[in-house]
């Protein structure tokens, strides 16, 4: 073979030593070139810095609604990720890929149903 051809180890090892050196030699450099202010300016201690000044607290309360509306859109955007490549292929699949669907939709349905049961999507 060629006189390049290295051990695999070698070339491995040698690769982990530069990914490992190249970002902190970018860290370093950066930091030895940076530039260095004397004196901080007051504005950038303040809540906003363009300028404006605040009007009342940061911190808001969110009604646990909110989080409510965001857990049921991830529960049902996860349901549409495993619906979109079963609905690719279920020619496919056949029809017992359409019978273990129908079982995974009920599973979500009665969950919905348990949650509205309990009242805890109840709109007010």
């Amino acid at each position: 073979m060629g006189a390049l051809m290295l051990d695999p180890w070698i070339s491995a090892l040698s690769f982990l030593i530069f990914a490992a050196l190249m970002p902190l030699s970018v860290l370093l450099g950066a930091t030895l070139l940076r530039v260095k202010v004397r004196e901080q300016p007051p504005a950038k201690f303040e809540s906003y810095e363009c300028g404006e000044r605040p009007d009342g607290d940061a911190w808001l309360r969110f009604h646990p609604r909110y989080y409510l509306v965001a857990l049921v859109f991830v529960l049902f955007d996860v349901e549409v990720a495993f619906l979109f490549p079963w609905a690719l292929n279920v020619h496919g699949l056949g029809g017992f890929a359409l019978i273990e669907m129908f079982v995974f939709l009920g599973i979500l349905l009665l969950g919905w149903l348990y949650a509205l049961r309990k009242g805890a999507i109840k709109w007010q």
